[in-house]
């Protein structure tokens, strides 16, 4: 009697639990429906009373757009146009300023500007805000209506009205259009580092940096020739997820690389490491900073949670969301937030960023540190050498004064270099400390 009597109070609890539950989902659509209904009463009010004629297509498009971007900054729906010129964009070659922009406060904010382009050129900078395109406001206008007033044909000129924090004011910035060529990675050789610039993650990132980096290796003479290699990510907005998770399998044996989340618990995924390491294990720090976003973050992140790198610089964007891109009828497409990503320690970066292990910030160079620098070097002074008569260094012989000579004109550069870029300068430095200091035994 106990047993059954328990069996009729759970059948009669699970009954009074459901019964709300199905009148609460009952209710829910149905309001869904009225809300529909309501959507249709206005789009027919539009076409019948609005002042002028509207055309229905832009309309419902106008709709699906305000519906997509009332959900974060990076969904969107992409017209026909918008779509084709994304997937030219992921092959590495298409027209325009070479800005990657998101929404912030109803303003178009720089995320970075992309080396060699027109805007990396006219002096954009990541955080500036666009506030007026050739005088006329973006304040109200969707991110993609933003994009469409800043395209235009190759060799047109565009007025952009910037605000940058630490400028009193706002001021203009005139750009040519022109068509944007790619370089996914920049491979050059600072002394005994090789720096690998990786502008974006796009098809091309992958084996452009294992051709630029064997080539580098070559001229070296091998790889014991390398001291290390730096990383550099600043101002890469990001790009394809695939790209970012194989540069970063590019230097790391085992191990968790990225795992994404989704709505659904089974929809998550987890993406590890394959054995093999281009740099044959040696040290590599990466830089980043507030322009470095997304698939930067990725590997940034990856590369710190394993300890094979030292992360330095700036705190980096913080955009640790998947966006996926989905096929509609009519050529055109939806991108939609599907998922966020976490770090092989299981943080996810969104609105946080990767923190750098070693804050070094970028100095701005203005017309007073300039003057100050022209100065200095006129003011170099005299030595030993310089005096008319002065005896030689007798106690060194030919090879090792040549070898003095050798180490003063590489520190020479190292310093040039700090004027000229003092992050890639201190990682270069935190580099040659590292090889000082030996194989840990």
């Amino acid at each position: 009697m106990a047993a059954i009597g328990g069996t009729l109070a759970g059948i009669v609890a699970t009954t009074y639990v459901a019964g709300p539950l199905l009148a609460q989902e009952t209710d829910r659509e149905a309001t869904v429906y009225e809300q529909l209904d309501l959507f249709g009463d206005i789009f027919e009010r539009i076409r019948a009373q609005y002042v002028e004629e509207v055309d229905e297509k832009e309309l419902i498009e106008a709709a699906i757009g305000g519906m997509l971007s009332s959900l974060d900054p990076h969904s969107s729906y992409l017209k026909p146009d918008d779509a084709a010129s994304m997937q030219v964009q992921t092959r590495g070659e298409f027209g325009g300023l070479g800005i990657e922009v998101t929404q912030e406060e109803g303003f178009v904010k720089v995320v970075s500007p992309i080396d060699g382009t027109p805007a990396d050129e006219a002096g954009m900078e990541a955080g500036d805000f666009i506030t007026h395109v050739d005088g006329e406001s973006v304040l109200g206008l969707g991110l993609n209506e933003a994009v469409d007033l800043m395209r235009g044909p190759v060799g047109s000129e565009i007025v952009i009205t910037v605000v940058r924090e630490g400028e009193g004011e706002p001021f203009d910035v005139s750009i040519i259009r022109d068509t944007i060529k790619l370089t996914a990675v920049r491979a050059r050789t600072e002394g005994e580092t090789v720096v690998l610039r990786i502008t974006t993650f796009n098809r091309q990132t992958t084996p452009n940096l294992v051709s630029g980096l064997q080539e580098q290796i070559e001229e070296a003479g091998g790889i014991d020739k390398v001291s290390g290699i730096v990383l550099d990510l600043r101002n890469n907005p990001g790009g394809l997820l695939t790209e970012a998770i194989s540069v970063a399998d590019s230097f790391l044996d085992s191990g968790e690389i990225v795992s994404t989340r989704g709505r659904n618990p089974e929809d998550g995924e987890r993406f590890n490491a394959t054995p093999g390491d281009l740099s044959g294990g040696k040290p590599i720090v990466v830089l980043i900073n507030g322009g470095s976003a997304s698939a930067s973050e990725i590997v940034a992140g990856a590369l710190q949670d394993h300890r094979r790198a030292i992360v330095v610089g700036s705190k980096s964007f913080g955009k640790g969301s998947v966006q996926t891109v989905m096929p509609l009828r009519g050529n055109g497409a939806m991108r939609l937030t599907t998922a966020r990503y976490y770090t092989p320690s299981g943080r996810s970066i969104q609105a946080l960023g990767v923190s750098p292990d070693i804050v070094v910030e970028q100095p701005r160079r203005t017309a007073e540190t300039e003057e100050a620098e022209e100065e200095s070097a006129a003011r170099r002074t005299r030595t030993e050498a310089d005096l008319r008569g002065s005896l030689n260094n007798d106690s060194l012989t030919e090879d090792e004064i040549r070898q003095i000579k050798e180490d003063r004109e590489r520190a020479e550069k190292a310093a040039a270099l700090r004027e000229q870029d003092y992050q890639l300068a201190y990682a270069i430095d935190i580099l040659k400390g590292l090889v000082a200091l030996g194989p840990k035994q």
